[in-house]
């Protein structure tokens, strides 16, 4: 914050670039969340309320991109989504292409970003007592209103802390992102390519607003969250 004067850094977001950037991450990471969300929730309930040797595979596929270098989630992404797979052929045919297009940045953001859903909404889940669950279901509810009246409120803060972990994940994404789609430029490809072109003082204003994102994040974990490192 200090290294640029305050003044050139708010001038200079008005650049296009800057803005279109700040645009696409903004709105490609709300897509992927909500996406994560949708399908992770479900899974995660499911990884807490069972066990066995299908579980832990299970678990393992989920908590792969986590491990994975992003360059490899991304050459992962190019061989099942690519244009010359037979899932990216469709996609192409319906007009939809899975690389080069918005819909490459949501699906490299989720790729990456919804396992903090999926073990941060387990953890939650498991840290609810089932004996409620079980009072529920005796007083003749079924399973759906006991995980929405009972499981869910509890687990709320974890499930949130999960989410927000995931937007911060998917709107930091650079690896799997560039190499999904160069184009339209998220904020960390704009970054990159500003430094690679202009040098590190035009890299500033989108580092700043991931900065300050970031931050947001971490108010949400200490607030209305339940932050998963303590």
């Amino acid at each position: 914050f200090l290294s640029v004067p305050a003044g050139e850094i708010l001038a200079r977001m008005d650049d296009p670039t800057v803005v279109d950037s700040a645009t696409t991450s903004l709105l490609s990471a709300s897509i992927s969340t909500v996406i994560a969300t949708l399908f992770g929730l479900p899974l995660a309930y499911w990884l807490a309320r069972t066990d066995g040797a299908v579980t832990k595979i299970v678990l393992a596929a989920v908590v792969l991109p986590l491990v994975l270098p992003p360059t490899v989630g991304g050459i992962v992404l190019l061989t099942v989504f690519g244009p010359n797979s037979p899932l990216g052929e469709v996609a192409i045919a319906a007009g939809v292409p899975l690389t080069r297009s918005l819909a490459g940045v949501v699906l490299a953001q989720t790729f990456v970003a919804s396992p903090f859903v999926v073990v941060t909404a387990k953890a939650a889940f498991e840290s609810v007592d089932q004996t409620l669950e079980y009072a529920s279901r005796s007083l003749g509810k079924s399973r759906w209103t006991t995980a929405r009246n009972v499981t869910l409120p509890l687990g709320g803060p974890g499930i949130i802390a999960g989410v927000t972990l995931a937007f911060a994940r998917a709107i930091g994404e650079f690896g799997a992102t560039m190499m999904m789609a160069y184009y339209p430029r998220t904020m960390p490809v704009q970054i990159w390519v500003a430094f690679i072109e202009l040098g590190l003082d035009y890299a500033y204003p989108v580092a700043i607003l991931l900065v300050l994102i970031a931050a947001a994040a971490l108010l949400i974990l200490n607030t209305v969250a339940s932050n998963p490192w303590e």
